[in-house]
């Protein structure tokens, strides 16, 4: 089954980052997809159904958090794991993402290691 990945984040420079830190992983077949706003990530997510997210939570037009909860709470796309991607690390923060249904929440500057390491995990590459 072909694997699909998606950065979701306002910057073009975060988009290129994060996908530079998971390059490798197209080698293995994993397609990946991009976003620049909310809108157009949550169209991407009921149309490709990707594995994994990578989404920023401030972007314009619809937030990361709202992208999440109607992507958890109202398609419910359980399969879809998202990692919230914030540089607010504030406790509030990460219990909103984790109500709305973020699977994993990750602050900026984010390691690119863990990135990468979450990526292989939840897409099941070794």
């Amino acid at each position: 089954m072909e694997q699909k990945l998606l950065i979701v984040d306002d910057e073009a420079h975060i988009r290129m980052l994060i996908g530079q830190t998971l390059e490798d992983l197209e080698d293995e077949g994993v397609e990946f997809l991009t976003a620049e706003n909310g809108e157009e990530a949550l169209k991407i997510i009921e149309e490709e159904k990707p594995q994994l997210v990578f989404l920023d939570v401030m972007m314009p037009k619809m937030n990361g958090m709202e992208v999440c909860r109607r992507v958890k709470k109202e398609l419910n796309l359980d399969n879809v794991f998202i990692v919230l991607l914030t540089a607010k690390g504030q406790e509030l923060d990460r219990q909103k993402g984790i109500e709305v249904g973020a699977d994993v929440y990750m602050t900026k500057p984010f390691d690119p290691e863990a990135i990468l390491a979450k990526a292989k995990e939840v897409l099941g590459l070794s």
